[in-house]
């Protein structure tokens, strides 16, 4: 399938809208175009179906890219058709750079799309020369959390210190995420902020919009 992006330069703010860990009936079930006309593009923070991503890519202008969630393994036989896997890379769009970072903490040994810290760092090392290339970046797109900054206490839902590291570093202006679930706590936070990063849980669905320079 034909990876659809736009060639215009867009000119006001950019509709992004995130998705993670619960297919929305809303935008699926009761799918309709004039909700997805302004979006620019769509980011799945992971643990979605493949043909939940393969029907926005099909039937929406905007090009989708996405991270691997804990439990996307069916993403090895089956990989989300007209997709942009953006794993461990940075992604320019509309000349906003999107660094992805998929997966959860390791709480299983040997499962897929889990990582240590130390193998999270690992992960960031790798990047140096795309990081220094790029000159940093501007969207975080993970699947856990960030150590504290919105994560639970127990090993399966921790987030990474090193995504805390890049936040400081960086000061990327949004990290995107999912894996906690609204209905896992009464003190769910759907919107936050890490020093000069606002940090958006996107579970089911979010908009937000990227303000481009004049």
């Amino acid at each position: 399938m034909k990876i659809k992006q736009k060639t215009e330069i867009k000119t006001g703010p950019l509709q992004i809208m995130v998705l993670t860990d619960h297919e929305s009936k809303l935008l699926y079930d009761y799918y309709e175009p004039e909700r997805m006309k302004d979006i620019d593009l769509i980011i799945s923070c992971g643990d979605l179906a493949p043909e939940y991503l393969s029907f926005f890519a099909t039937l929406c202008h905007a090009p989708v890219l996405y991270v691997h969630g804990n439990h996307d393994n069916k993403y090895e036989r089956k990989p989300p058709e007209g997709c942009i896997c953006i794993e461990d890379d940075i992604f320019v769009f509309q000349g906003v750079r999107i660094l992805g970072l998929g997966g959860s903490m390791r709480y299983l040994p040997d499962a897929p799309h889990q990582y240590t810290e130390r193998e999270m760092k690992k992960r960031v090392r790798r990047l140096q020369f795309k990081l220094h290339r790029h000159k940093g970046f501007d969207i975080l797109v993970g699947h856990a959390p960030a150590f504290q900054v919105n994560d639970l206490e127990d090993l399966p839902h921790r987030g990474f210190q090193v995504f805390r590291t890049l936040m400081e570093k960086y000061e990327p202006k949004f990290f995107f995420h999912g894996h906690v679930h609204a209905n896992y706590s009464r003190d769910f936070k759907r919107k936050d902020t890490f020093g000069k990063t606002t940090v958006i849980n996107a579970y089911d669905f979010y908009v937000v919009e990227y303000p481009l320079p004049d």
